[in-house]
């Protein structure tokens, strides 16, 4: 087995050769931030890809993610170092179980988290992020049904903050942000003085930690975010502390970013499993053997890319 700096040699110069481009997840393991040329969220990356004149895209995060880039980049050549890079909350809902589920409410409104596979994708009317999930719901006329997925603690948020009463929620979840509890703010906010809290708004403790906020139950800063929201709220904030409600692997970001501050995950174990499967060794592997190359039915990738350019225009 290689040494880590060989690998991170080898992968410069077959990037060069290839004309290929890395990108990683604000939650991969930090050695794989440090060698990719864009780091950020989901849809960003295949945004920043999409506008790079490379041929060949490495994505080191889960399969979805890699789904979106080659959405977005048809003409490019997307791969994923790990197949068995997958997600709990996109795995939540099947394409039968949504169209059962539309067949229930032929006249609503599909809004699907950008957290799900192409072909969900393809079933639906919009997509969104955790950033413009409210926007995207607000855009909707008020007498219009709206089936949200598959996210029920996102979905719970945003009905909260839009004041929808006619918003039906998937019972989907991330199997990272789902165990994160408001006994664990508590817990938190009694061991750290002088911290602002970021929330991310799958978690589990979101609805209760805006409750209690707005009820003045803790005299913290509270604010509910998307993963760069946290990134740019944290550089941007003159605060020194922040407990982070999100997976670990954010915050090798936030310290490289903001080096006088300091960062306190809510939960030390809040690591993704399937985040952490991309290592140095299988990026090299897949630009060396250019594998495993993400294909989307061109049928399927059309009626995507349509719910993503819907989103975008809002």
């Amino acid at each position: 087995m290689l040494e880590m700096e060989n690998y991170d040699a080898r992968i410069k110069t077959l990037k060069k050769e290839l004309n290929a481009v890395i990108l990683a997840h604000n939650y991969q393991n930090p050695e794989i931030q440090d060698i990719a040329d864009f780091v950020g969220d989901s849809l960003a990356l295949s945004r920043a890809a999409a506008g790079t004149d490379a041929d060949l895209i490495v994505f080191c995060g889960v399969h979805f993610m890699a789904e979106t880039a080659a959405i977005l980049c048809p003409e490019k050549t997307v791969l994923i170092p790990d197949t068995q890079a997958g997600c709990s909350l996109a795995s939540a809902i099947s394409a039968d179980e949504l169209i059962r589920w539309k067949s229930k409410h032929p006249e609503a409104v599909v809004i699907s988290y950008v957290n799900t596979t192409a072909e969900i994708k393809a079933l639906s009317d919009y997509c969104c992020t955790s950033s413009n999930a409210v926007e995207i719901t607000n855009s909707i006329p008020v007498d219009k049904e709206i089936l949200f997925l598959p996210d029920m603690f996102l979905g719970s948020y945003v009905a909260r903050q839009t004041g929808r009463k006619n918003m039906h929620i998937w019972p989907g979840e991330c199997h990272v942000h789902a165990g994160m509890t408001f006994r664990d703010i508590n817990r938190c906010l009694d061991a750290e003085s002088n911290a602002e809290l970021l929330i991310h708004p799958e978690c589990g403790c979101t609805t209760s930690a805006l409750y209690h906020y707005g009820e003045g139950d803790f005299n913290k800063s509270c604010h509910v975010l998307s993963t760069e929201g946290m990134i740019k709220y944290a550089s941007s904030s003159h605060s020194n502390k922040f407990i982070v409600a999100t997976e670990i692997g954010i915050l090798h970001r936030m310290k490289n970013q903001n080096p006088d501050k300091t960062f306190v995950p809510l939960k030390e174990d809040a690591i993704c499993k399937y985040m952490k499967m991309i290592t140095l060794e299988k990026v090299y592997y897949s630009l060396r053997k250019k594998v495993y190359v993400v294909n989307v039915p061109d049928k399927v990738r059309s009626r995507a890319r349509l719910a993503i350019e819907r989103m975008l225009a809002v």
